[in-house]
């Protein structure tokens, strides 16, 4: 649930970090972290908080340096401590080394304990150091980032998109599966990586391609160069990035977001129509789904909810305690728009099922006469081990509930979940190339306790030099 990104400009590189980190504000809201490169320095600072209160200009200024990487953090995996925050830095043979994850691993302790047992110390709680001990060690031994992420993909298990700095020269890679988005950019003088394509949009960059699954990506002032590293028989984009978490206005692995969620709307109102006086989006997530719905049913576009602009993301808040008592404050009724009225209340998922209650109870205190509730995701059933923070079933309002069952909890008057099979088709994958752990309870690799299959990868190297025009969408 994290948001990275990598910058090589050869005009200086803090500036464009910090409007980059802006654009993924969304994908972490706990902390926030820089680290830049200057030919012989290395310059960090990081702090808790959104990125405008962790840097000013005078810490922006001391970053100084033509390559540097960045991230924002919500934390799925290490506890909210100060040492978990990122880029993790080291210092190792007159090398700076600095790491940056997306993702989520799942077998952290199995790997952990190994590298414990022969005397290993680790300094935080993350699997991001674990990703880092294995790649420091290789480099260490073998002179080789290609031959240590080649070992990080025979090791690791889970997704992770990493971006690294290795004395300026920036490195990033993807999972075999493609699980979490990453992709590259270029902007006015340099390059880029991050893990969405609207960072690239915010430096008024040319977004150019996603990094391939199991591909290594390595961009120096001579350019681009790009390795093959892992091909897997099948890929596991991670569903929840469309229905929910990337920004709508992001590609990711060469979809809209925009467009999936707008035509997941369409297909609510093919599932199950209903009459009603407006259509009325839960702010901002539910927004493209509620105008797809509107389009098609011709019902109006009406909002009847107003967001409070300078409240961050509910879902991605740490407690539920405070998921719940921000609603309220994030989210104003509008009655002249509720009253007597039937509204069609369109949001992208329910996943504890209280915020969608309190919306409901708002809307009724509002004058709302009856509040249909139509949902852009099939109900969420199991726990997301790969990045996303759903990690128990007793926390799932759908985990043992049926559709009805979560109609009457919520104290909607209808309910409707758009169906697996209209998910992806709307989204245009195939569904052995997107990761449906969520929904279905099946995964797309191998967890303890868990229903999942075994891909099939193979390490096939292949280093060739890529120029701008391969990159071309």
């Amino acid at each position: 649930m994290c948001g990275i990104v990598g910058i090589l400009d050869a005009g200086g590189v803090s500036i464009q970090l910090y409007y980059a980190m802006y654009a993924l504000q969304h994908r972490g809201q706990e902390s926030a972290g820089i680290s830049t490169f200057d030919g012989t320095t290395l310059h960090k600072f990081k702090g808790q908080g959104l990125v405008a209160d962790v840097f000013s200009t005078a810490t922006l200024a001391d970053l100084k340096g033509t390559s540097g990487i960045g991230h924002v953090r919500y934390p799925t995996t290490g506890f909210n401590l100060p040492e978990n925050i990122q880029p993790l830095n080291f210092q190792f043979k007159d090398h700076s080394f600095s790491l940056a994850h997306n993702g989520n691993l799942v077998n952290t302790h199995q790997l952990r304990s190994e590298y414990e047992q022969s005397g290993q110390i680790f300094t935080t709680t993350t699997d991001t150091e674990v990703i880092a001990r294995i790649l420091i060690d290789e480099i260490s031994a073998s002179g080789s980032v290609e031959d240590a992420v080649h070992l990080c993909m025979r090791r690791l298990q889970g997704s992770y998109s990493v971006v690294i700095m290795i004395d300026g020269v920036l490195y990033a890679f993807r999972d075999p599966l493609g699980i979490k988005p990453f992709c590259i950019g270029t902007i006015e003088q340099g390059y880029m990586v991050a893990s969405e394509s609207v960072a690239v949009d915010a430096l008024n960059g040319k977004f150019l391609r996603d990094i391939r699954p199991g591909e290594l990506v390595r961009i120096n002032a001579g350019g681009i160069r790009c390795t093959q590293i892992a091909v897997s028989s099948a890929r596991a984009h991670c569903i929840f990035e469309y229905i929910y978490f990337s920004r709508a206005d992001s590609v990711i692995d060469g979809v809209l977001v925009y467009d999936v969620r707008r035509t997941i709307g369409g297909k609510l109102y093919d599932e199950d129509p209903v009459a009603a006086d407006a259509i009325s989006p839960v702010p901002d997530s539910g927004t493209a789904y509620a105008i797809g719905y509107s389009r098609r049913s011709g019902i109006p576009y009406a909002e009847s909810l107003m967001k409070n602009r300078y409240m961050g993301r509910t879902f991605i808040m740490p407690s539920q305690k405070q998921r719940e008592r921000a609603v309220r404050i994030k989210l104003n009724p509008i009655p002249a728009h509720l009253a007597g009225k039937s509204v069609v209340l369109v949001d992208d998922s329910i996943v504890r099922g209280t915020t969608s209650k309190r919306i409901i109870e708002m809307m009724r205190e509002a004058g709302a006469r009856e509040v249909h509730v139509r949902i852009g995701s099939p109900q969420i059933k199991a726990p997301c081990y790969l990045g996303v923070d759903m990690p128990t079933r007793q926390e799932l309002i759908a985990s043992d509930k049926i559709e009805e069952e979560v109609r009457r909890n919520i104290t909607a008057t209808t309910l409707h979940h758009v169906s697996l099979d209209a998910l992806i088709e709307a989204i245009g994958c195939g569904r052995d190339d997107l990761c449906t752990g969520c929904l279905t309870g099946c995964y797309p690799l191998p967890i303890e306790g868990e229903q999942g299959r075994t891909p099939q990868i193979d390490f096939v190297p292949g280093t060739y030099q890529a120029n701008l025009e391969s990159f071309e969408t």
